[in-house]
């Protein structure tokens, strides 16, 4: 039995709600993710060993490799991917569906939320993320959007959260 009390999931926006969009090369999207490393290894270094991760483009993507390189690091470290539904990347650019499955490719469990897409699937996600887990890791600015209300049932949950500002 896994216990609740070791995992952590993120949550956060995509590269449309980040300064830099996709410039992955931007010195704010290196500083960011500077930064979520930090307190992804502060998380491990307090018991967190197993981490979700809702598989959407941006800071879900930037969180999921730097929990990949911290297992590679420690070996102790499980990576699950909460899939919205199975058409999740179908309608992103190649590259970032490539990249997409190669992180799918290389999680250790895969949890998909509902087989076909509907408009609250991302929610659904989000929900199981936050149910499964005692540490919410987030990449947030305060606007409006599927990331606050991620924050805001996690706070209806009591679970805590580390919100991270991306600028």
């Amino acid at each position: 039995m896994i216990d609740k009390r070791t995992i952590c999931c993120f949550t956060g926006h995509r590269p449309e709600k980040l300064p830099w969009g996709t410039d992955e090369s931007d010195p704010r999207c290196a500083a960011l993710k500077r930064r979520l490393d930090d307190v992804i290894r502060t998380a491990y270094d307090e018991g967190m060993r197993h981490f979700i991760c809702g598989m959407a483009r941006g800071s879900d993507l930037y969180c999921a490799e730097l929990v990949l390189a911290l297992r590679q690091e420690k070996g102790d470290v499980v990576l699950e991917a909460a899939i919205p539904c199975l058409s999740q990347a179908s309608g992103w650019p190649r590259e970032d569906r490539a990249r997409w499955q190669a992180i799918l490719d290389a999680c250790d469990l895969e949890t998909v939320v509902q087989e076909q897409y509907t408009p609250g699937c991302m929610q659904r996600r989000n929900r199981y993320m936050v149910d499964h887990c005692a540490l919410v890791i987030a990449v947030y600015d305060g606007t409006a959007g599927g990331t606050r209300q991620t924050l805001q049932y996690a706070m209806k949950k009591g679970v805590p959260f580390i919100d991270i500002n991306p600028v």
